[in-house]
C-alpha cells in the first residue's frame, strides 16, 4: 500500500483527497497534518467523512514514515514548507498549490492530458489550478494543431467552493445565492500557467464568473475556425483517445455530467466560423483533489482511474 501524508487537512480539497484516498485499492493515509485542527478528529472537520475514517489530525510532520506527500495548504505554503523541511529522498511529491506550476525546483506540470509520460517519471508534480484544467482541456487539441491563432475569448463560471473554505463576503451564502458578478477580469492567476502550456499571449482573453453553487466549473471558449465541425470532431476525438476522463459528447454539456467526478467533459459547435468549446469539470475534483489522485496513480505505476470511478451527482 502507498502511504500518504497531507499537509494542510482543513481545507475543501484535502477533504475530497481523504475521501478519495480512504477509498482507493493501493494507498492509505498515515497522517493528516494541520496546526489549526490538530488533536480533532478528521471526520468531526469534514462531517461528510463520518464512518469512513477514524484519524485525528495532528501538528507533527513524519516525512520518513510515507511515500507520498500532498500540499494542500494555501498558495505561497508550499516553498516555505521546503524551508523548513528538507524532503527525503525517494518521497513523492504533489503539490495542489500554485507555487511550482512554472515547473521550479524540479517539478513536473501535473495535466495527465498534456504531460502523462512526464508525470509517470516524476518525483514531484505541481497540479493545475482548477480554472486552468478547464480552459486547457478545452484548447489543447487546437493548440498542437497549431490552430490558436487569433483572439480566443473564455468565460467561465465557478461554484463557491473555489474559493477556498474561508468564508468572505463573496462566499457567505446570502450573498452568493440568486447572485452572479465577475472577478479578476482578464487578469487571473491561472492565466500564467494556461498561456504558457497553450504557447498563446495576450489574445487569451479570460473573465472569470462566481456562480450560484458550490462546485463546478463551466467554461465556454470561442475562437476563430476555418475547419468544419466534423473536422473539430475528429480532432479532438483522436487528441483525447486515450485519455480516460476527458470524454468529447455528441450533444450538449452540463454541469451535473460532471459534479461529484473526474471527468472533464467537452462539447463543440461551428457557428459562422466560429469555434464554440464549452468545458466541465468538478473543480474539487478533476480541477484539485481528483486529479492529483490520478498524477499519484500514474507516479506509482498504477491503473490512471484506480480509485476515482465515481458517478456524477446528476439527479
Amino acid at each position: 500500500m502507498i502511504r500518504a501524508g497531507i499537509i494542510g487537512g482543513a481545507g475543501y480539497t484535502a477533504g475530497e483527497l481523504v475521501r478519495l484516498l480512504v477509498n482507493h485499492p493501493k494507498a492509505g493515509i498515515a497522517w493528516i497534518h494541520s496546526e489549526s485542527q490538530a488533536g480533532k478528529a478528521v471526520a468531526e472537520h469534514h462531517p461528510g467523512l463520518v464512518g469512513d475514517t477514524d484519524l485525528v489530525f495532528t501538528d507533527v510532520v513524519d516525512l520518513e514514515g510515507i511515500d507520498v506527500l500532498f500540499l494542500c495548504s494555501a498558495h505561497g505554503k508550499s516553498r516555505s514548507f521546503w524551508e523548513e523541511h528538507p524532503c527525503p529522498q525517494g518521497l513523492k511529491v504533489i503539490d495542489l498549490a500554485q507555487d511550482f506550476r512554472d515547473e521550479s525546483d524540479g517539478y513536473v506540470y501535473g495535466l495527465p492530458e498534456l504531460n502523462r509520460a512526464r508525470i509517470s517519471g516524476a518525483q514531484k508534480v505541481a497540479n493545475p489550478g482548477c480554472f486552468a484544467t478547464a480552459l486547457q482541456l478545452a484548447l489543447l487539441p487546437l493548440a498542437k494543431a497549431g490552430l490558436l491563432n487569433g483572439d480566443i475569448h473564455v468565460q467561465a463560471v465557478t461554484g463557491s467552493t473555489g474559493a477556498g473554505v474561508k468564508p468572505s463576503a463573496t462566499t457567505h451564502f446570502s450573498w452568493r445565492s440568486n447572485n452572479l458578478s465577475a472577478y479578476k477580469v482578464l487578469t487571473h492567476q491561472h492565466l500564467a500557467e494556461i498561456r504558457r502550456n497553450l504557447g498563446v499571449g495576450e489574445n487569451l482573453h479570460f473573465i472569470p464568473v462566481r456562480g450560484d453553487f458550490t462546485r463546478g466549473i463551466f467554461a465556454v471558449a470561442q475562437t476563430a475556425c476555418s475547419l468544419s465541425l466534423e473536422e473539430v470532431r475528429a480532432l479532438y476525438e483522436a487528441f483525447y483517445a486515450d485519455a480516460p476522463f476527458t470524454w468529447v459528447l455528441p450533444g450538449e454539456a452540463d454541469l451535473k455530467q460532471v459534479v461529484n467526478t473526474n471527468k472533464c467533459l467537452i462539447s463543440l459547435e461551428v457557428v459562422q466560423g466560429q469555434l464554440v468549446v464549452t468545458s466541465v469539470i468538478d473543480n474539487l475534483l478533476k480541477g484539485a483533489s481528483g486529479q492529483a489522485v490520478q498524477n499519484m496513480n500514474l507516479m506509482f505505476a498504477l491503473p490512471e482511474t484506480a480509485g476515482l470511478r465515481l458517478k456524477a451527482s446528476a439527479f
